[in-house]
């Protein structure tokens, strides 16, 4: 007994050897191993952690009991720890706080944080951006304000190449004149006062009508059938609707995905033997031959001469491809914009008042020559003005 009331006065001392003086708490006097801040945090968690003596008081130092071999004892030691002695338990590496758990929710919580700022801004409920509207269809001054005609499905048989003249029966080609001098322009044949013919001079001299067709023809699909062709001695002609006309060679314009009626035929080829070029050549269309009316008996053939008429503008273009056989009306895309018609071949075009007039018997060769059949084409026309 007595050494065990001994053993209990020394621990005594060494825990109030960490008493401060004057706070009446528990604390560190001197820094040890044993002793750190981190551990006498607030809130008393070393007060939760095993008190570690400081270095110890002076006086005799407690027995310190070893089984030979320096072994501490089996079985329970002295205050209730089994296997560890007072000096064992010195020994012991000092524990960090038990914060592991907050520590690692913390960095969750920031990395998290941080995806959200890194991520992409995006608005589920944004709307779609919106279509990109139709262009708009340029109305020139005269056009009628209103959508295309019907169009009518022209991609059906066409003639061609058609047969040229037999031999014995040569047909009148049209030559450049060449006692005129330089001409002044692309269209510049003119007659000796130096003035082009006008729009209004051709209309008057086709105002009356001698039908040469046997029937009448539609200008599109459905339309009623009222159009008939007239002539003279010199030439035919007349008076329908413009379509436009985009078969032939392909090219940015014309093609299958501008013309839902597109062919790459012609009837007739150009000078490379290919099919004519609608974008770049103006060319009217005949009709294909039948009971009604075959342009061929009245010398109308591929590259004879044609003057077109609308509004107060003549152009000049040679007949380029043939079509069916009930509709009349039908000039290339170029042809249509010299005219100053909308030329797309979908919704393009115009319903009426174009005067399409084809010299008999002339042909320019080749027929892609769009300088020599403007010039020639003034001189007929001005023949065909002057009556003769």
């Amino acid at each position: 007994m007595g050494d065990d009331h001994s053993e209990g006065l020394r621990m005594l001392s060494h825990r109030t050897a960490e008493l401060p003086a004057a706070s009446g708490k528990f604390g560190p006097v001197a820094r040890g191993p044993l002793s750190s801040p981190s551990r006498a945090g607030a809130g008393g968690r070393a007060g939760r952690s095993r008190n570690r003596p400081g270095p110890p008081a002076p006086g005799p130092a407690p027995p310190t009991h070893r089984a030979h071999g320096g072994r501490a004892p089996s079985g329970p030691a002295q205050g209730g720890r089994a296997g560890v002695s007072g000096t064992d338990e010195a020994e012991c590496p000092s524990m960090p706080p038990r914060r592991g758990h907050i520590v690692r929710v913390q960095s969750l919580t920031l990395v998290a944080a941080s995806a959200a700022l890194l991520a992409p801004t995006t608005f589920p409920g944004a709307p779609p951006p919106p279509l990109p509207e139709p262009p708009a269809q340029l109305l020139l001054p005269g056009a009628p304000d209103r959508p295309g005609p019907l169009r009518a499905d022209r991609s059906g048989v066409r003639i061609g190449p058609v047969p040229h003249v037999p031999a014995g029966q040569p047909a009148p080609h049209v030559r450049q004149r060449t006692d005129s001098g330089p001409e002044a322009g692309p269209r510049a044949q003119r007659d000796a006062s130096g003035s082009p013919v006008r729009a209004a001079d051709l209309l008057a001299r086709v105002r009356d009508c001698d039908p040469v067709s046997r029937g009448r023809y539609r200008s599109d699909a459905g339309a009623p059938a009222d159009i008939p062709v007239c002539g003279t001695k010199e030439a035919v002609y007349w008076k329908a609707d413009l379509d436009v006309d985009c078969d032939g060679r392909p090219g940015d314009r014309c093609n299958s995905g501008t013309d839902p009626h597109f062919s790459p035929a012609t009837a007739y080829t150009g000078s490379d033997g290919r099919p004519l070029d609608a974008e770049r050549l103006p060319y009217v269309v005949v009709p294909g031959p039948s009971d009604t009316w075959d342009h061929r008996e009245d010398g109308v053939r591929g590259g004879s001469l044609a003057a077109l008429v609308h509004g107060d503008r003549v152009r000049y273009a040679v007949v380029g491809d043939v079509g069916p056989s009930d509709l009349i009306g039908e000039a290339s895309y170029a042809a249509a914009r010299s005219l100053g018609i909308p030329a797309d071949p979908e919704g393009g075009g115009v319903a009426s008042d174009v005067t399409y007039i084809v010299f008999k018997g002339s042909q320019v060769e080749p027929i892609d020559d769009t300088a020599a059949a403007e010039k020639a084409g003034e001189r007929l026309a001005r023949r065909f003005v002057d009556g003769g």
